[in-house]
């Protein structure tokens, strides 16, 4: 009798034992699957550079006769772009979005008279004057090819980014002041309200090199000495890229 209990006893343990180690396999199985399935998910999902920052060095190409650029000129730029892979990798993608542009161009080509009937001089150099430069302020829309090697697990890559940006200038302002005077015009109309040109960039993890080229006159119809005004923007420099 004694030793059916405890017979009866032993089976039940392992009993007991055989259900917890079953148990404990089906959990961890179930564990690893939805482990796989997210890795799946983040593998198949994931989007890179959905935020920019740039910074840049402003020129003027087809400069007027005696126009020049004495001092540095700054271009601030920052915006969201959606990221639209295209290949299975996730390497390849189209983006497109909206940012804002502030661009700032000193020169010595002064705008005075007034915002209906601006005069526009090319200033020598026996001409003193304090300030001299024309800013604007853009809303852009960038569409962009992307090539990268980009994986989910991994932040730092390489990349070359190429493509077009439509720009609207919500706002342009020009200073000149001298010791006697002080012109300011702001929304002058022989301004072009619509830029458009084609921009390239490339480098490796957070810091990428930038070049934009403008493709139509920031003038539309200004003119200085009888010539037409038709300045484009070439501008250099370096834009952050951001999850």
């Amino acid at each position: 009798m004694k030793q059916s209990l405890n017979q009866n006893y032993t089976m039940r343990i392992i009993f007991s034992l055989f259900l917890v180690l079953s148990v404990s396999t089906i959990f961890s199985q179930e564990i690893e699957s939805v482990q796989d399935s997210a890795i799946v998910k983040v593998d198949s999902l994931y989007r890179e550079d959905q935020f920019y920052l740039g910074l840049t060095y402003n020129t003027l190409q087809n400069k007027p006769q005696g126009v020049s650029q004495n001092k540095f000129s700054v271009g601030l730029s920052a915006g969201l772009l959606r990221d639209m892979p295209i290949n299975k990798d996730r390497t390849h993608a189209i983006a497109t979005g909206l940012g804002f542009t502030f661009n700032n161009y000193v020169q010595n080509l002064a705008i005075t008279g007034t915002g209906e009937v601006p005069v526009y001089t090319v200033l020598d150099d026996k001409t003193v004057f304090n300030k001299n430069k024309f800013t604007q302020l853009l809303v852009d829309l960038p569409i962009e090819f992307r090539w990268r090697t980009s994986t989910y697990e991994s932040y730092k890559f390489w990349r070359i980014y190429g493509g077009v940006k439509f720009s609207y200038v919500l706002y342009n302002r020009s200073l000149y002041t001298d010791d006697q005077s002080k012109v300011v015009i702001t929304n002058n109309t022989d301004f072009n309200k619509l830029l458009y040109g084609i921009y390239l960039s490339a480098g490796y993890n957070t810091v990428n090199v930038y070049a934009y080229y403008g493709l139509n006159p920031i003038f539309k119809s200004a003119e200085v000495g009888g010539e037409n005004i038709k300045m484009k923007a070439f501008n250099v420099g370096i834009i952050f890229y951001i999850l």
